[in-house]
């Protein structure tokens, strides 16, 4: 590279000649720039940048599938506040997940790596504890990312059950043997998906956004004009509660309705694990997460809304025989034909959410094991000649998901499956957000997203939002619970925990040092034909905090 073009990179933000994405030599160099800012941050290049700023956000947004996850997830609320529990239990929640959001977006601003969030923690930690930061946001997040495959395939399973009830006029009742066959099924599916090419995915999100806000926009507006009589006034809307859970006390009972919305706001920092097939990853990655997140609890709450004015008994719901109390509901307000329907578009909407979800958690699984963190690494960080994919990181996450899947089982499957993915993620989520507020205050240097003075308040708000949502969710539902209706979530934890900390006590403190830098020279990144830096100023600091 040329001193000219060395002065070029070093630079403190993007611009593109006014061409935009439609000049070729434009995307091409900022392409090229985005390589360099990764090679400065550690890592060679090792995708294909076809994820545009709009194919970010979609896949950011249709990674928490906003109709098929409140689908999925509409017995929490019921049964903890009933019509309060879904308007205001999905309300209360949303904000302070964007506090989490708006941290996570400045640290991939800063860092777009694959590696994400235990990248951010190494980097951020005192150096003594940096490997050890490392280590337990990795595991934290690989458990977290496979058990919300599972718990977001295993939901389109029980979709599909319900559909086959209904349809049948409840001639067919599947039980856990035959939905855990459908699960298998539909993550053997989901590994083809997610080994396809980038380019190829990259064009699938733009049908995964279209289908999953059309079906939104639809399900919000039918259970609003075609509830009729049924339809419930504006009070008991909002202001009706229900205490079905059994605890005696109300207001922790009210607590347990946050489960909906944590699980459905979870698997946004899914835009910094495809920062390295993102064009302009710096810019695009934190306005994915923004977007994703602020329009998924937006639309969420409108959804809630409508549910709980279409929703004239709540007893009547909680009765059902269907696997999900969502499809009850539509069933009661369209009728047979007209809930076949709309369900049909969310068992789609799930699936892709699904499919999208695999590619997130199989480029984690590549990050780690490109890191050397996880048992196998040399074969989970192999990437396709072909495709330049990690197919074997994805079909390990599929075979992984489908163990978990055994949990099935249990009556409680989705309360476990829920909470282990959202206290998996959440707290490899916050442990960098804890680092930045403390350790970290002055390392980081801010890309084009930054929080300025206010990373400190908000990550403070961030912080205890976790640490509090964590001990509520491995509670169970109920009272007095038996073994059937236990909440599984600390057993899966407690697993990988148990199993992290014995691998890092006898091994890994001895050789694990942190993310490993792939590419020694930085401003050694070769370009590609035509891809020159004409004018295309891009940022990437003389010191980077991966240096």
């Amino acid at each position: 590279m040329s001193v000219d073009e060395k002065q070029t990179v070093k630079t403190s933000t993007h611009t593109l000649n006014g061409s935009g994405y439609d000049d070729h030599e434009s995307l091409g160099a900022i392409r090229h720039a985005d390589d360099v800012l990764l090679a400065q941050l550690g890592y060679k290049s090792e995708f294909k940048r076809e994820f545009s700023l709009f194919e970010t956000i979609a896949f950011a947004f249709s990674i928490m599938g906003v109709v098929a996850s409140v689908s999925s997830t509409m017995s929490f609320p019921l049964v903890s506040g009933g019509h309060v529990g879904m308007v205001f239990g999905w309300l209360i929640p949303c904000f302070f997940v964007m506090t989490i959001a708006a941290s996570l977006a400045e640290l991939t601003s800063a860092m777009p790596t694959s590696a994400g969030l235990y990248y951010f923690s190494a980097k951020l930690a005192p150096p003594r504890w940096a490997p050890l930061a490392s280590w337990i946001t990795g595991w934290a997040n690989v458990t977290g990312q496979v058990s919300l495959v599972c718990s977001i395939d295993f939901t389109c399973a029980q979709m599909i059950v319900t559909a086959l009830n209904v349809g049948s006029d409840g001639a067919v009742n599947l039980g856990a043997g035959p939905t855990f066959g459908i699960l298998l099924a539909i993550l053997f599916t989901h590994g083809i998906v997610c080994s396809a090419a980038t380019s190829v995915i990259a064009r699938l999100n733009i049908f995964y956004v279209l289908v999953n806000l059309g079906t939104t926009i639809a399900a919000i507006i039918v259970l609003l004009v075609c509830s009729g009589e049924n339809r419930v006034s504006t009070e008991t809307a909002f202001t009706d509660f229900e205490n079905n859970t059994g605890w005696s006390n109300s207001g922790w009972a009210f607590l347990l309705a946050f489960t909906a919305p944590m699980w459905t706001l979870t698997g946004y920092d899914s835009a910094a694990h495809i920062s390295e097939e993102t064009a302009n990853a710096a810019r695009a990655a934190p306005i994915a997460i923004l977007v994703g997140v602020g329009a998924t609890a937006s639309l969420g709450w409108l959804l809630f809304i409508a549910a709980s004015f279409a929703t004239a008994s709540v007893a009547q719901l909680l009765s059902t025989d269907l696997p999900l109390t969502m499809g009850q509901l539509f069933l009661n307000v369209l009728g047979k034909h007209g809930m076949l329907a709309i369900w049909s578009l969310i068992i789609v909407v799930q699936y892709v959410t699904g499919a999208a979800q695999g590619v997130d958690a199989s480029r984690v699984v590549f990050a780690f094991a490109r890191d050397n963190a996880l048992p196998g690494s040399r074969w989970w960080k192999k990437m396709h000649p072909y495709t330049r994919t990690p197919v074997n990181a994805v079909w390990l996450v599929m075979a992984l998901a489908g163990i978990c899947g055994i949990l099935g089982f249990s009556e409680t499957a989705l309360s476990s499956l829920a909470g282990a993915s959202v206290i998996g993620l959440y707290v490899s989520y916050v442990t960098p957000i804890f680092l930045r507020i403390t350790s970290g205050r002055t390392k980081l240097q801010p890309g084009p997203f930054s929080l300025g003075k206010w990373f400190m308040p908000i990550g403070i708000v961030a912080v205890s939002w976790v640490m509090f949502i964590v001990v509520l969710l491995v509670f169970p539902p109920e009272v007095n619970p038996t073994a059937d209706t236990m909440n599984y979530t600390v057993v899966i934890i407690m697993s990988v925990f148990v199993f992290a900390s014995i691998s890092w006590v006898v091994s890994a403190r001895k050789w694990f040092k942190g993310p490993v830098r792939t590419v020694e020279d930085p401003d050694g990144v070769s370009m590609g034909e035509g891809e020159k830096l004409k004018g295309v100023p891009v940022r990437v600091e003389e010191k980077s905090v991966g240096s």
